[in-house]
């Protein structure tokens, strides 16, 4: 029922319900010949962050962090940021499955404390908490060197990364003394647990060198009332993410950042619920054989498309782009030969892409 229209030099598309992502039209790498091989959210979420539709595995972020390490030492490298309830896989999708466990993902909160139980109780003092950390520290030592368990030095580096964590994150999640200009740009609000107000803070977190901040937007599953659903996600979400683009830009961060959106996948062009009388009851089921994502910044040519579907949206028609190439093809903008980032477990080599994957360097500058 919405009208759409070609923008920016490319002619890119796009519905009417998004003018403001429409604007950054030239930054924009199209993929609209997704596939993926779940249909359910849990599965098919697991799918695209780990290579594998069942629990268990290393998350997206746990490889990157892996491989690439932090830049940030008093934050996290793996920062994840939830607008809504997680949903379907839960937790599990920033989880460090048979890695590490340093390398999981931490939630970061809009409201209350930042992270969990980071404010010292009160009457609790720095100094105190340092001498308390400091003799845990020659504990886990000794246990360490009785068991040679590697988790007892992961938990020594993690009460360490929490105790510097409560001085530099308080700072960071302030968006108060962010300009005007720039929270209107988001359309964020201080204060406020939103989508806006976490892009915001995806770019607080870039500028402070966390290798990689995930942002989880739910209310998506659109199985009925879509005349009315949609839009009011396309407004709570597109000035956000097109604020997030300028802002990145215009810092000249845009270049070194790559941006990857879209879900675990698309939906159905047919109906599901209502008839053609009973507008504001329709659905869209879930479809796993087309859909589209696109990447922004980071090494991506904007203004680029690969694959297409028929007319209805239903089949791939050219280029089909498998979830094991669009993490081949992450993977090598950040510098990463998909290949040759393993873990070996359970007398395995194990890699984000399984066997699969090509890098689609046609989208690459």
């Amino acid at each position: 029922p919405w009208k759409f229209s070609t923008h920016g030099d490319c002619g890119h598309s796009f519905s009417e319900l998004l003018p403001h992502c429409a604007e950054m039209a030239d930054e924009m790498a199209f993929l609209r010949s997704m596939h993926t091989e779940e249909i359910n959210h849990a599965p098919a979420q697991m799918f695209l962050h780990s290579g594998f539709g069942r629990g268990g595995r290393p998350s997206f972020g746990s490889w990157v962090t892996y491989g690439l390490g932090s830049e940030n030492q008093d934050l996290p490298g793996y920062v994840v940021l939830l607008s809504g309830p997680a949903g379907g896989a839960g937790t599990r999708l920033w989880s460090t499955g048979f890695l590490p466990s340093i390398y999981q993902g931490v939630q970061f909160r809009s409201e209350g404390d930042p992270v969990l139980f980071l404010t010292s109780p009160e009457g609790h003092t720095r100094k105190r908490r340092r001498q308390e950390l400091d003799a845990l520290a020659r504990l886990n030592q000794q246990h360490s060197v009785d068991t040679g368990d590697p988790e007892i030095e992961t938990r020594i580096q993690q009460y360490e990364m929490a105790f510097r964590m409560q001085a530099s994150v308080p700072e960071l999640m302030s968006i108060e003394d962010e300009t005007k200009e720039t929270l209107e740009l988001y359309g964020a609000s201080p204060g406020k647990a939103s989508f806006a107000n976490n892009c915001v803070l995806a770019r607080r977190l870039v500028e402070r060198g966390v290798r990689l901040v995930e942002l989880y937007d739910s209310g998506w599953d659109h199985h009925n009332g879509i005349e009315k659903r949609l839009p009011a996600k396309c407004e709570q979400t597109d000035k956000p993410i097109a604020g997030l683009i300028k802002d990145l830009k215009r810092r000249d961060l845009l270049k070194d950042t790559l941006i990857i959106w879209g879900s675990e996948f698309g939906r159905t062009p047919l109906r599901q619920g209502g008839d053609a009388a009973d507008k504001g009851l329709s659905g869209r089921d879930h479809h796993k054989d087309a859909y589209t994502m696109w990447l922004a910044g980071g090494g991506v040519k904007g203004g680029t498309s690969r694959g297409s579907t028929d007319d209805f949206g239903m089949d791939i028609t050219e280029d089909g782009i498998h979830v094991h190439d669009l993490n081949a093809t992450v993977l090598h903008l950040l510098g990463i030969d998909h290949e040759r980032l393993t873990y070996r477990y359970q007398g395995r080599e194990f890699r984000l892409t399984d066997v699969g994957g090509t890098v689609l360097k046609d989208l690459l500058n």
